[in-house]
């Protein structure tokens, strides 16, 4: 029984790294599908997002089986409840992909994005695969470093996005309000697809240490050593 207990524990794993591999590679085809306005490409992502929405509610009826059969406590309870919020984002990740690949489908057979963006978006589609394979990465390996360096990766989505603000904002912006408002949302949908990608790794994070993460980063922080001769005098 105990075997086919941690059997049913490590398949809900999986079924996480499956998620995860199908939302980026999600984003990165709807990032193509954008920016060539390729409408089939897009249609592909739109339809994609049904297996993702399958395997979390197949990975939700298995957790709360297991919560009712099994009755976790400890690491393990806290496997199942993790699990479950961490299926919850990466849903939310496909639901921001395909997003993406509606707003090509509603724009073809324009161009949703002006060719001078075209590198900044490119930059963050990238960016929120690179983010979602390394949260991906983490689920497998449990590697507390690799989910805490995220963080930093969200930064610069962070930085790209404050850029498609710099260009709306331009007095030489000359492409109109409704492909302003196109871009606007393209920055928030990417935007929010990294930070479920890093929440993902600090719900790891809390799995394998029972800490959270920002809890963990405020200890790690090096101490202010005092400048020697910095008194004033």
């Amino acid at each position: 029984m105990r075997d086919a207990y941690h059997e049913e524990l490590d398949s809900i794993g999986d079924g996480l790294v499956e998620m995860a591999r199908l939302v980026g590679s999600a984003i990165g085809r709807a990032t193509t599908a954008i920016l060539d306005s390729d409408l089939k490409l897009a249609e592909s992502v739109i339809e994609g997002d049904q297996k993702v929405d399958g395997l979390q509610h197949d990975l939700e009826a298995r957790a709360i089986a297991l919560l009712a059969r099994q009755q976790p406590v400890a690491t393990d309870l806290r496997i199942v409840v993790t699990s479950l919020r961490m299926s919850a984002d990466l849903e939310r990740s496909g639901d921001l992909a395909q997003h993406v690949a509606k707003l090509a489908r509603l724009r073809f057979p324009e161009r949703a994005i002006p060719h001078d963006l075209h590198a900044t978006i490119l930059e963050m589609g990238q960016l929120a695969q690179r983010l979602m394979a390394k949260a991906a990465e983490v689920i497998i390996t449990k590697d507390v470093d690799l989910a805490m360096q995220m963080e930093s990766d969200d930064d610069e989505m962070d930085l790209l996005h404050r850029t498609l603000f710099q260009h709306l904002l331009d007095d030489r912006w000359q492409h109109g309000i409704e492909t302003a408002v196109d871009v606007t949302l393209l920055g928030r949908y990417y935007e929010r697809y990294a930070d479920h990608a890093v929440a993902v790794a600090k719900r790891v994070v809390f799995l394998v240490t029972g800490e959270h993460a920002d809890e963990l980063q405020a200890d790690i922080q090096p101490e202010i050593q005092p400048v020697a001769g910095g008194d004033g005098a």
